[in-house]
């Protein structure tokens, strides 16, 4: 479930929009701001079954990894910790020192999958 999800789920449409608005309206800064940070997993008949946006911050020597996402049929194949592990290749190809990448408290799976990675939990 993404915060825009749980948003809506908490407090209805905003503003006359749903949550998957408001989402593709992430992605789409995500885009606009580096579009080399997004890294796409097509199936076999060329339909988008996962994603993850990612940009950097050079000068705070930081790379943020703002969205992560699979079609449920894909999910626990691996691919979301390779795409994660490519990002971060990029990040250390960059010079930069640290990645940060956001989850919520339910989000068990998440959770496992970053910290298995590296990261840390720190607020």
């Amino acid at each position: 479930m993404s915060i825009d999800e749980a948003a809506e789920l908490a407090f209805g449409p905003i503003n006359g929009h749903d949550w998957q608005w408001r989402k593709a309206r992430h992605i789409d800064a995500d885009v606009a701001r580096e579009v080399d940070g997004i890294l796409v997993v097509e199936s076999e008949q060329g339909e988008v079954v996962g994603y993850i946006t990612s940009w950097q911050d050079t000068a705070a020597g930081i790379g943020y990894i703002p969205n992560l996402a699979f079609v449920p049929e894909w999910r626990g194949r691996g691919l979301g910790r390779l795409l994660i592990q490519r990002v971060l290749d990029r990040f250390r190809a960059s010079g930069l020192s640290h990645a940060k990448i956001e989850t919520l408290a339910q989000n068990d799976v998440g959770h496992h999958l970053y910290t298995s990675i590296g990261f840390r939990e720190v607020a």
